[in-house]
């Protein structure tokens, strides 16, 4: 698609991470016109591999995924323009949406923009990521860890929530606050206690890489992990939903009906930007229940149209 080029189509899908390019992949098959604008922030494409997504034994690195899963989209049709989306409006049965260089009408929008990791202060945040020596996901990739030397940034205490889920992995789990006014109750100190999980006494210093491993200071103190999850929180990128009267919950998770259309009819939402587990899996059966509704209902929608 050309820069500044106005298209109709029959869905537009903002975002390109595996929720919203397998609904371009349904879409398409679907002998649907779809246009996916991306910003090439997918989520997914910055994990350094995936080890309970189906079908790949070894594992599979985000960006691959990710990159192989466009490429099937682009097989069928869809088509891709590059941008980040600022601004959807509604007028009569159609949707507009604009981003630099483009804009488009469509009859059915997929919100696919998923949601960002609040990132901990350290050095070579990025290499500690793709080294796996910080993680933000234990429902991913808390397998890998199992019986390792594992912490866990915190900084309020529904945090023990995680604490306990990793504790099944790992009986060697730290918690280290992130600020004086993270704080646990006792009851909360006490159920920790039983899970064998230890809270630091000091809030955390800094945090850095050092030979694979992660080093968390903490008072006068140091301690050194095989991995270190951050629980610090998730923006999540629903501001172009809620701007159009979508429903959403107090973190900013979109309510979606059980076709994955939010409040906003004609608006769906896939993948982590929507209320459900965070997961590749979970946004890719999302990508296919809103794209056969999208399907049927542009189908029908045809049917009942006055012939011309």
């Amino acid at each position: 698609m050309e820069d500044g080029a106005a298209e109709d189509v029959d869905a537009l899908v903002v975002g390109a991470g595996p929720g919203g390019l397998a609904s371009a992949i349904y879409l398409a098959r679907f002998l649907r016109r779809v246009l996916v604008v991306e910003d090439g922030q997918s989520r997914a494409s910055r994990i350094p591999r995936s080890h309970n997504y189906p079908a790949f034994p070894d594992g599979v690195a985000g960006g691959e995924l990710v990159a192989s899963m466009r490429e099937q989209a682009a097989r069928y049709g869809a088509r891709f323009a590059a941008g980040r989306v600022t601004a959807i409006g509604r007028g009569g049965e159609c949707f507009t949406a604009r981003w630099s260089g483009g804009s488009a009408r469509a009859r059915a929008v997929v919100l696919a923009t998923g949601v960002s990791d609040v990132a901990p202060t350290m050095p070579h945040l990025t290499e500690a990521l793709q080294q796996g020596a910080l993680r933000y996901c234990p429902v991913c990739d808390g397998f890998e860890v199992r019986g390792q030397a594992v912490g866990l940034v915190a900084d309020h205490g529904s945090d023990t929530m995680e604490a306990l889920y990793l504790s099944h992995f790992t009986d060697r789990l730290v918690i280290f606050r992130a600020s004086h006014d993270a704080r646990f109750s006792d009851a909360q100190q006490h159920e920790l206690a039983r899970a064998g999980v230890t809270i630091a006494p000091d809030p955390l210093a800094s945090i850095r890489l050092r030979e694979g491993r992660i080093t968390v200071a903490h008072g006068a103190a140091e301690t050194t992990l095989d991995s270190l999850y951050c629980a610090l929180g998730m923006d999540v990128h629903s501001d172009l939903a809620i701007a159009l009267g979508a429903e959403h919950d107090g973190d900013g998770y979109l309510v979606t009906d059980v076709h994955r259309q939010t409040t906003v009819p004609g608006l769906y939402a896939v993948g982590d930007v929507a209320q459900g587990l965070n997961q590749i899996t979970v946004a890719v059966g999302d990508a296919a229940i809103a794209a056969a509704h999208i399907h049927r209902t542009l189908a029908r929608e045809d049917r009942q149209a006055p012939a011309t």
